[in-house]
């Protein structure tokens, strides 16, 4: 099943690790740490420059880490995979 970011950003649900409230986590110093460490591997991508909302954490088949950072909300995002869940997509 596949996760609808934002501009044309889809991700695969099998590679999502956690989706996470920008502005409740980012309060925290290992948060900061880590995206931080993100985003100096190049492996952050903003999704819209928009005011940001979230970000998406998700591994691929090398477990590195990718952070999608998305103007969906987390209850909009959670939304969408549950709808897709019991549609059967």
């Amino acid at each position: 099943m596949y996760l609808h970011l934002g501009n044309d950003i889809l991700i695969n649900t099998k590679n999502l690790i956690g989706i996470f409230d920008i502005e409740n986590s980012s309060t925290s110093q290992n948060t900061k740490n880590f995206l931080s460490n993100a985003g100096k591997t190049d492996r952050v991508f903003n999704v819209s420059y928009e005011m940001p909302k979230t970000f998406i954490v998700c591994i691929d088949e090398d477990l590195k880490e990718t952070v999608y950072i998305s103007q969906i909300s987390c209850a909009t995002l959670r939304k969408r995979i549950k709808i897709a869940q019991t549609q059967g997509y």
